[in-house]
């Protein structure tokens, strides 16, 4: 779940977090002035944000378009905790 995740700085000065499944799908969870979230700026805490850019992959590429064929991207923007917690248990099955 969201709440599970382990945020860390970025590197482009906001937070972001990975977690891989057992199925071997990663999921990247970021927020930063850079990525596509609310606000999009660079704070230091994951709680200070709404929303998050979101990517899945695996060993041989990305995979977001695969769980989400409607967008023209890899990545999700703007995903809201309760959006990601519903990723997240789609992928735990």
């Amino acid at each position: 779940m969201f709440k599970d995740l382990e945020f860390e700085p970025n590197g482009l000065g906001g937070v972001g977090a990975h977690h891989t499944f057992e199925n071997g799908v990663t999921i990247s969870v970021q927020a930063s002035k850079f990525n596509y979230c609310t606000p999009r700026e660079n704070l230091p805490s994951h709680s200070l944000y709404a929303s998050f850019e979101v990517a899945l992959w695996d060993d041989n590429g990305w995979l977001t378009r695969n769980y989400f064929p409607n967008i023209n991207d890899d990545v999700l923007p703007m995903q809201g905790r309760e959006d990601i917690d519903e990723l997240i248990n789609k992928l735990n099955k």
